[in-house]
Formats: C-alpha cells, sequence, structure tokens
C-alpha cells in the first residue's frame, strides 16, 4: 500500500493518470493524508463488501488469523516496555472459492480466536454454508451458534479426550485442506501490498489494512473481467 508521500511521487510521474482523475494540479502529500483520515472504517468496510460482491462466490469460507506489523516501531523497544502490541491481530474471513475477503475483524489486543470469530461470522451469515477453521475456533458456543443458524463448522477439535480425535477422523480431509488457501490469500495480500502498516494512528492503520484487501478483491475482479472478455484466454 503506497503513503501519501509515495503516492504524490507517482503522480507527478504519471501524466495520463493524472488526466484520468482530472487533477490539473499535483497536491500536497498531505492533502491525500487528511482525504485518506476523513474516510471512515465504516466505509472502508462498505466498500469491502461491494468490492467482493463483483467476484461469484461459493457458499464455503474459511476463517483464520494473521498480523501486520507496524514498521515504524522499535522491536527492541517493544519487547522492553512491555507496553505495546508491535502488530494488528487481522482475522480473515475469505472465499474458497473466488479468493476474495469478505469480511474482517482488527484488533490491538490479545483477544482470543473464539471471541472474534462469533461476531465476524454473524454478520456474514449469507456468504457461506461451510465455515473452516483451524483448532484455535474450537469453541462449543461456537459450534452451536453456528449449527443454530444452519450452518456446518468445519472445524477441528484440540485433542483433550479420544472422542476428540475421534471426531477430528471423520472430517472430510479434503475439504478441509482448503483452509490453506486463506494463508495463500494472505500471502498475496501482504506480497502485493506490503505486511506492514506505515500509518501512525491506530484508526488509520485499521483503514490502512481494510484498504489492501479492498484493493486485493478489485484486482481479482479485474483479472476475472479480461479473462471474460479475452474469451477465456489467459493474456
Amino acid at each position: 500500500m503506497t503513503n501519501p508521500r509515495d503516492l504524490i511521487d507517482q503522480l507527478e510521474e504519471m501524466p495520463r493518470i493524472r488526466e484520468a482523475l482530472g487533477l490539473k494540479v499535483v497536491p500536497r502529500f498531505t492533502t491525500a493524508q487528511k482525504a485518506f483520515s476523513r474516510l471512515s472504517t465504516l466505509l472502508w468496510r462498505v466498500l469491502l463488501k461491494a468490492s467482493a460482491s463483483l467476484l461469484e462466490q461459493g457458499r464455503i469460507a474459511v476463517i483464520d488469523a494473521s498480523g501486520f506489523e507496524r514498521h515504524y516501531a522499535s522491536h527492541f523497544y517493544t519487547r522492553r516496555t512491555k507496553l505495546k502490541i508491535s502488530a494488528i491481530k487481522t482475522t480473515l474471513l475469505g472465499d474458497v472459492k473466488s479468493l476474495a475477503i469478505i469480511d474482517l475483524h482488527l484488533t490491538t489486543t490479545r483477544r482470543h480466536d473464539t471471541q472474534v470469530a462469533p461476531r465476524l461470522a454473524m454478520r456474514n451469515l449469507d456468504a457461506f454454508t461451510v465455515l473452516i477453521g483451524d483448532k484455535g475456533y474450537d469453541d462449543r458456543r461456537f459450534r452451536f451458534l453456528l449449527r443454530r443458524e444452519g450452518k456446518r463448522p468445519l472445524i477441528k477439535h484440540r485433542e483433550f479426550k479420544f472422542w476428540d480425535r475421534s471426531a477430528n477422523a471423520r472430517i472430510n480431509s479434503k475439504l478441509y485442506a482448503k483452509r490453506s488457501l486463506l494463508e495463500t490469500i494472505n500471502s498475496m495480500i501482504k506480497r502485493k501490498y506490503g505486511s506492514w502498516v506505515s500509518s501512525r494512528a491506530w484508526h488509520r492503520q485499521f483503514r490502512e489494512i481494510v484498504a489492501k484487501c479492498v484493493m486485493h478483491n478489485l484486482e481479482l475482479a479485474l483479472k476475472a473481467m479480461t479473462f471474460i472478455v479475452a474469451g477465456g484466454q489467459i493474456l
């Protein structure tokens, strides 16, 4: 994700882009920074939903957590003082068929996966019928919540008793293996747009991560439309 300074530097070297945007004068980087700050996180979430809707989605979703580093912070100082969390915990809900990001949850705390997942799943019930997750999402109440809504939780059990191992053995291994696709999505985002955030304020950091996910969905949608226009031939 380009920071405001780099964005303005790139615009100065891209006259065709300036013409398409209707920019007669290249603004200062502070203008772009203030404009980004005025866009609320809620608006970015709406844009994320809209960008995901451009892709043909299946009915299988996968959930997992990752982190985006705050690259301006000193890792030594963070560990020494124990006052800050050096990464923003990002829980992604992705679609297996299109590799789109359906929704996400962001936090700067150590909130457990079983506390985050219900909120994320309940506000996206129309996006999936099967939810795949690892053992970190093994929670009886979460499973009950999904089944009550007519959804199938494909989540492995933490193996404390023999019946936990028995339940894991009955899981469809081919379907459960699709959980790794979210790691692929996460890798795609971080390789293309960076695994860090450059903003200093936490609310702008949240918006920056959502913007990365929006750009990921838009790029997938653009590739899909290009493929269709080309008559199914990869350009």
